[in-house]
């Protein structure tokens, strides 16, 4: 899963860019693996209120062994992320990763924090923490353009899947169409974000309607037939969001496309593969090519329900004959985002969609491997899927009772008259 590439080489034009993105984006292989990355927020238990430093967590953390080798790290608002080894299989990434989170929780429990699996903090405004040019750049680019950016950036948390492009050029296509057709269906059926600032928004996934408000030219799926080249197009038409610099502060938001820049019209030397490289990093689509597919849609659930949101998007995405009808399911629906966003599965079009999506996934999961996982699909659907309910709903149903009154400054209430 480890794409590579000249990073001195100058790019000529767009053919390269295409060249690129088809030989780096898209690289086939048998598929079959499985890496999972897991974010979540992390709250001091005496003061749910309070943005927990990194430097904290890092010193509470210092020592833990986990014992599967995931990845600890932070994301710029203070979000705990453990990414998982790749694995061969379904069940080695999902255990393996359960393990590890397994892991912090001592260390955690002693210091008085916990980590809370929803997709937007239902409390706190945002804070970023992490410094550099990067994040600094970004937060330049991203309040330029309102508020989604700095939200997306210190206030969502997700569960993310890396799984294989594909066996071959058509295998490709035919997962990449898939994974994005599963969109609206595994959304609203895993919806989990329905507060910030201790109040409803009226979405059951605010994060996703976060995400969706971030600019376009980065958020938004690429459209076309051929993934490529709807991917090659589409990073030329983004905006560059920064250019990096040897010396001094980066560039932000230099005001031209990537188009611009490998053309020649901006007055900088031509744009290197790295140049691109990076360029792809900063864009945040729901399907993400990155020699896999990272599916990024999905909002953090917690500890009993993320593995069922990786089993379904798993099996629907490695067992052709499974996906195969689930793409059939999602065609029904495939213009209800915005409905996922606000409804769930409440929607009756989306519950007819995710229990057929849900069915089928339960039944390819023992061809994976991974029959032990059927048990939680189907409570899932006898408890949420079945009733027109997402896990937002029980977010919702106990947040009276166990959500402190927030404070309200200034940065709350810029954020909360957006939603």
């Amino acid at each position: 899963m480890n794409p590579t590439y000249d990073n001195r080489r100058q790019l000529a034009g767009v053919e390269d860019v295409h060249g690129f993105v088809t030989r780096v984006c898209f690289k086939t292989g048998p598929p079959g693996a499985v890496g999972i990355e897991s974010e979540w927020l992390v709250v001091a238990d005496d003061d749910p209120c309070r943005a927990v430093p990194i430097a904290e967590m890092q010193r509470t953390l210092a020592g833990v062994v986990l014992p599967h080798g995931s990845a600890l790290t932070f994301e710029p608002g203070g979000q705990l992320e453990l990414s998982s080894l790749v694995s061969p299989n379904l069940s080695g990434a999902c255990t393996g990763l359960a393990e590890d989170l397994a892991a912090l929780t001592p260390a955690l429990d002693a210091a008085g924090l916990r980590l809370v699996g929803q997709g937007t903090d239902p409390l706190r405004p945002p804070v970023l923490q992490t410094l550099g040019p990067r994040y600094d750049a970004m937060q330049q680019y991203f309040t330029r353009r309102g508020v989604a950016g700095e939200a997306m950036m210190a206030s969502t948390a997700a569960v993310q899947l890396s799984l294989d492009a594909g066996a071959d050029a058509a295998d490709v296509r035919r997962r990449w169409h898939l994974a994005n057709a599963l969109l609206p269906v595994l959304l609203g059926a895993f919806a989990n974000s329905p507060l910030r600032f201790g109040r409803p928004t009226g979405d059951r996934s605010s994060r996703f309607g976060i995400w969706s408000a971030v600019d376009a030219t980065r958020s938004a799926a690429p459209s076309g037939d051929d993934p490529a080249e709807a991917w090659a197009r589409h990073a030329l038409a983004a905006q560059v969001m920064l250019v990096r610099t040897p010396d001094g502060p980066w560039v932000a938001d230099p005001g031209f496309t990537f188009a611009d820049w490998v053309g020649g019209r901006t007055g900088l030397p031509a744009p290197t593969e790295d140049d691109l490289a990076y360029h792809l990093t900063t864009l945040f689509p729901p399907v993400r090519p990155r020699g896999w597919f990272e599916i990024r849609y999905l909002d953090a659930l917690p500890d009993q329900l993320w593995p069922v949101a990786v089993a379904v998007t798993t099996a629907l995405m490695e067992d052709a004959a499974a996906g195969d009808s689930a793409a059939d399911a999602a065609e029904a629906v495939r213009d209800l985002t915005p409905v996922a966003i606000r409804s769930g599965v409440a929607d009756r079009r989306l519950r007819r969609a995710a229990l057929r999506c849900l069915a089928l996934a339960a039944d390819a999961l023992p061809r994976l491997g991974a029959a032990e996982l059927v048990p939680a699909v189907e409570a899932f659907v006898e408890q949420y899927t079945d009733r027109g309910r997402c896990p937002a709903d029980d977010v919702l149903a106990s947040a009276a009772a166990d959500l402190p009154e927030p404070s309200a400054t200034p940065a709350d209430r810029r954020h909360a008259l957006w939603l």
